[in-house]
């Protein structure tokens, strides 16, 4: 099970910031998504947003992430700003027919994205896309 919820909680809990267009990654110009930014005690926390206020995915950047991959729920493989990556299958416990896919993004300060989304099958593909479709400032991208 993912630590996805306790995490959402906990960030949502911390005291909410003006969104940060540096602190979080580049979004599409197209996508029609804005950040909504929230930082606490040397992590950042992004919700990529829809117009409706829907959650399109999120990310949690740092130093230790809560979220372990495990090779046995590796789903797709993808790319995210030139770094390959592989998400993952996850879960949510009062969702049982959302598709959740998680991925990790090493950093080159240090610090790790865990990047997250949830769809219908529907729309799966087109949430991986979006995601995939972010870009880190050049500083913080790692070349790994």
């Amino acid at each position: 099970m993912s630590a996805l919820p306790v995490l959402a909680g906990l960030m949502f809990a911390a005291n909410a910031q003006a969104q940060d267009q540096g602190t979080c990654p580049q979004l599409p110009a197209s996508s029609g998504l804005v950040w909504e930014y929230k930082g606490s005690g040397g992590a950042d926390f992004c919700r990529a947003l829809r117009e409706d206020g829907s959650e399109a995915f999120g990310l949690y950047i740092s130093a230790k992430s809560p979220f372990a991959p495990k090779r046995g729920n590796r789903a797709e493989a993808g790319m995210i700003d030139g770094q390959s990556m592989y998400w993952y299958k996850g879960e949510v416990a009062i969702k049982p027919d959302m598709q959740v896919r998680e991925t990790l993004i090493e950093l080159p300060d240090g610090r790790t994205a865990h990047i997250w989304l949830q769809a219908s099958d529907g729309q799966l593909g087109n949430s991986i896309m979006l995601a995939q479709s972010i870009r880190f400032p050049a500083t913080r991208l790692s070349s790994k």
